[in-house]
This record gives structure tokens, sequence and C-alpha cells, in this order.
């Protein structure tokens, strides 16, 4: 097996990328032509030796890329492993978050996994394959761990392809091996979409806003579901995601949440929860009927414009209800006076109201509408009826006003405002609209692997919050994500504290 000899410098900017066998250069400099591609040799000792001239070559990252073994019974040939850290016999080496590169690869339509890589000194097969994988690792090499020193304080990332699995081990020339045309094609096409993770390394300075992610009422409620699955054990039905956030309701289904679209669908006689958002009376009066064990997760702020809903009505007063047809929280308050509401959310659409009597009409707003353009539907309101009486305080809740006051002041210092929630959240759809209205450009990302690399370029300042249906944990995967880029300098602006706390209700209150 030849080996390079020497390792020449990358020019600066350049990826280093380091390939074991011919073979895998051959895919990678294919795939990556621009890329320094170096061929390493198989096995530790060469991948060491090569490791020690790599030292010298200037890059912005080092890529390990190559074939592996796949320890998880789960992985199939063509898969892609990133590794979250390397694991030798000498020790652990934690890689740099790929978790932006994921994204960029599972959007080139590969299967993508992070997770440990385990080096072995030989190839690891039957029983031995099992223990490594018992360890916690999914996949395993003969280099990798040998290599990582020539990352030094630069970003170090391992792609490697799966080539042979528990069924079809590698036992003989590597151009025998069942699969082996999947994971040359796939190198091939894994290095050529990381030409748009490449181009975004660098370092950039994170501003965090505060406060940001999960309010009060958000917490609330996914402690009403965690609380009711301990107390009462698995399934619990929770109606509508119990919060707009991908993340916390495929969290709590894995611990045995049931989430259902309508009541239908809850055997009689079973715990339901009810989301945030709110419900109206009607689905309130199905889930007697149906005889449920209901437990109210309803944020106490959505439930006073029900209260508000039903003090107008009772009055006599036409309702405008400020908010986006369609969304639960209105739903739900819609269904408190019916007979009696309107929505709308734009200034336009206050001309055509059909209204009983003019002088007693009443407006309530959707808690997380952007403050800026529901003062402009109440102005137009108040002009077309000067008699309009609104709530007693706010509708917007206290929570969608200061993540809306931080990404204000955010707009003003940087390039690029990442706001962290899912897409059918509207605090987090409005946070981008705020930050837009503010001149600075903003994007929704789920987590980090939604970040899309060119949106980076140019942006050595990110802004980074999260709506209030998200979970902290996914700003900070974020914050690894892009320290992983070639790192990320900290720093947090600070519109306003929060120490909001809301009661549980007592069906999950720790007993006395």
């Amino acid at each position: 097996m030849s080996v390079t000899a020497t390792i020449e410098p990358a020019a600066s900017g350049e990826i280093v990328v380091l390939a074991p066998l011919s073979v895998e250069a051959r895919a990678v400099r294919s795939g990556a032509p621009w890329a320094r591609v170096h061929q390493i040799g198989m096995g530790p000792r060469r991948a060491a030796r090569s490791a020690q001239l790599a030292n010298g070559s200037v890059g912005r990252a080092v890529l390990i890329a190559g074939f592996c073994g796949a320890l998880d019974p789960d992985l199939e040939p063509g898969d892609v492993v990133l590794a979250s850290e390397l694991r030798g016999p000498t020790g652990t080496t934690p890689c740099d978050d790929p978790a932006i590169l994921a994204g960029v690869l599972r959007r080139g339509g590969l299967r993508v996994r992070i997770a440990p890589v385990a080096s072995s000194q030989r190839l690891v097969l039957g029983e031995r394959r099992r223990m490594l994988h018992r360890t916690g690792a999914v996949a395993v090499d003969m280099e990798s761990a040998w290599v990582a020193p020539a990352a030094r304080a630069r970003p170090l990332v391992t792609l490697r392809v799966v080539l042979d699995t528990y069924r079809r081990e590698l036992h003989r020339p590597l151009r025998t091996v069942a699969g082996a045309a999947i994971a040359y094609r796939t190198l091939r096409r894994a290095c050529a979409l990381a030409e748009e993770w490449a181009h975004a390394l660098g370092s950039r300075e994170v501003v965090l806003a505060s406060p940001r992610a999960s309010c009060a009422g958000v917490v609330r409620a996914v402690e009403i579901v965690e609380r009711a699955l301990e107390q009462r054990g698995a399934p619990i039905y929770v109606r509508k995601q119990i919060v707009h956030n991908a993340h916390v309701v495929a969290s709590l289904e894995q611990r045995g949440a049931v989430f259902v679209d309508e009541l239908d669908d809850v055997p009689p006689g079973s715990t339901v929860v009810f989301s945030a958002h709110g419900v109206s009376p009607e689905v309130r009066a199905h889930a007697a009927d149906r005889e449920l064990d209901v437990i109210d997760a309803t944020c106490p702020l959505v439930a006073k414009v029900h209260a508000e809903a039903r003090r107008f009505s009772a009055a006599g007063f036409d309702i405008v209800l400020v908010g986006h047809e369609g969304h639960e929280e209105v739903d739900g308050t819609y269904g408190e006076a019916p007979e009696r509401t309107h929505i709308i959310h734009r200034p336009d659409e206050v001309s055509a109201l059909p209204v009983e009597d003019p002088q007693r009409v009443a407006y309530l707003t959707q808690t997380t509408l952007a403050v800026d353009d529901t003062t402009e539907v109440v102005d137009a309101l108040r002009a077309r009826f000067p008699a309009i009486v609104g709530p007693r305080s706010s509708d917007i809740c206290y929570a969608t006003q200061n993540r809306q006051d931080a990404v204000r002041a955010l707009a003003q210092e940087c390039d690029l405002i990442l706001v962290v929630g899912s897409g059918n959240s509207s605090n987090s759809r409005r946070l981008v609209e705020v930050a837009e209205r503010a001149g600075c450009r903003a994007l929704l990302v789920e987590g980090a692997g939604d970040i899309p690399p060119e949106a980076l370029l140019g942006a050595r300042r990110v802004g980074l919050t999260a709506g209030a249906s998200a979970p902290e944990s996914l700003v900070e995967g974020v914050i690894r994500a892009l320290d992983g880029l070639g790192g990320a300098s900290l720093s947090e602006r600070t519109v306003a504290s929060e120490d909001v706390y809301f009661k549980l209700p007592p069906e999950v209150r720790p007993k006395a």
C-alpha cells in the first residue's frame, strides 16, 4: 500500500481533506476538486505518520473522509456517519459539531447520522463489532483517531460512508464487497455537497437575545404533560401540539404522549391534555360527552383573552378578534362567542366589518402577534369605531413583547439574526418579521441542521434568539454548530428580565 511521502501546505482558506485508501482519495477528489486532498494510507501506523506531516498543512479545517464499517445494525451501505467524537485505544477526541454539514448532506438526499466513531487497529468482525456497538459507537474505521492530531486548533470533521455491515462484513478485497459502488458514489456526492459548508467556515461573533426561548406558559404546558406521564403512565393523549415546536412534540412522543387532532381519536375514559393554545367551549363539551379525563394546559394569558371574549359577548358587544384565522389560539377564542366575533389580521379588512352597533364594538388580539402590526390594525379600528373598547390590559403576552424588543435591539448591531422555532409557531415567525422590518436579514430555523451555509456568508456578527415555544437546548445546539465552523465568541443583549411562573393545575400538582 503506497502512502504519500509528503503533504504540501494547503493554500490559505482551503480545506485539508485526508483520505486513507487510493479509492477513497479518488472519490473525494472527484467530488471535491475545490479541496486539497491527501491520501494518508490505511491503518493506524500510516495514519499517525501522515497526521504528523499534515500538521504543517495550513487550511481552514481538517476533513477526514473515507469508508467505515457499521456497528449499528440500522446502518446500511451508503449511509453517512459524521463523528461527534473519535474513540481510539488511547482515549477520546471530540469533534467539532457537524450539524450544519449534516443539514447540507440531508438536503442533498443523503442519510446522515451524527454519533461516536471508533477507530480500531484491525478489521472488526463478528462479536467484536457487537462489543464496540455496546460502547455507544455506531461505526468503526482504522485511521480517524490517529489522524485527529492533524486538526490542531482547526475545526475537525470526520465524514465516513458505510461500506460493510453486520450482514455483509469486509472479509475480501474492497472491489468484491457488496455495497462498494454505493459507498463510493455516496462519498463522492457527500464531498461535492460539502463545498457549500466549506464556504461558510470561519469565526464569528454570536450575540444572544435576552429574553429568548421558552416562556412561562410553554414551560407550564410541557411540565403538565411530563407530570401526567410520570403520575399516570403512558399513553397520555394531547389534543393538537402541546406547544408549536416539533422537537418538544417529538421528545414527548418518545416518552409516551400521543398527539391527536380531534377528541374522537382518544379512547373513551382516557386522559387528554388540552394544549397551551386553549380550546373552545364546544371542545370542552365534546370531551365531557366522551367522559375524558381532562387536564387543561391552556396558557393563563390565553385564558385571560377567553374570559374577555365571554365578558364582551355577555355585554352585547360585537368582538373584533385580531389574529390569524385557523391558528389554534384564535379558534379557541372565537369559539367563546362565534355569533359575535369577527376575525381580521390586516388594517384593510376593517372597512368591511359588519357590526350591529358601531357604538358597541370591542377588540381582542391573539397573544403572539407582532406588536407593530397589531397597533396598525387597532389604529384602523379606532378610526372607524371611535367608541371601540379593548381589553383591560394588552392581550399580547409579556414574552412575545420582550422577545420582539430584544430582536429589535439585535437588528441594530448584527448582519444576520437566526430565530430558532418551528414553522407553525406564530411568535417565532413574528420575530423574523420584526427583524426584517428593522432592516436586518433574518432566518427561521428548527435547529442547527436547518441553517443554510450560504446565509452565513458575510455575516461576521450573528444574532441568535428563539421563539417562546422553543427550548433553550435548541439555542445551545445552534451555538455549538456555529462554533464548529471555526469558533464563536459569545455576548448577550438583554432588554428585560423575566421571573414569571404559572401554577400547575391541581390534577398534576405534587401530593402534599
